[in-house]
């Protein structure tokens, strides 16, 4: 019996998108509803023949977006905020030097 090689060829297609803060947050809200909800509104009101064949893939998508976006736009608030700390401190009139200081910068000894 002679064995058989099997082939199969694949293509895989990745892209990288570039969002913004407000797209990301967007894209959080839209995945927010939840897919269930967003579909059977989706369908509902637009219909079924153009989403129904990527359903699957919306379903990972919502989920990957549940995964990535939360955490980014909670690392942007929080950098915001520590900016606005940073900010505030600077702001902050600081206290005169002590006397011992002042007086050792001009080589005053003090006894």
């Amino acid at each position: 019996m002679k064995d058989r090689i099997h082939t199969m060829t694949t293509v895989t297609v990745s892209a990288t998108m570039t969002l913004t803060e407000g797209e990301l947050g967007a894209l959080d809200a839209l995945a927010g509803y939840g897919t269930d909800g967003f579909l059977k509104t989706f369908y509902k009101e637009m219909g079924e023949a153009y989403l129904r064949p990527y359903e699957k893939h919306l379903r990972s998508l919502f989920e990957k977006i549940r995964e990535v976006a939360p955490p980014a736009l909670q690392r942007a608030n929080q950098m915001r905020r520590d900016i606005e700390n940073a900010d505030r401190q600077r702001a902050q009139p600081k206290p005169p030097p002590a006397r011992k200081a002042i007086a050792a910068d001009f080589g005053i000894v003090e006894q």
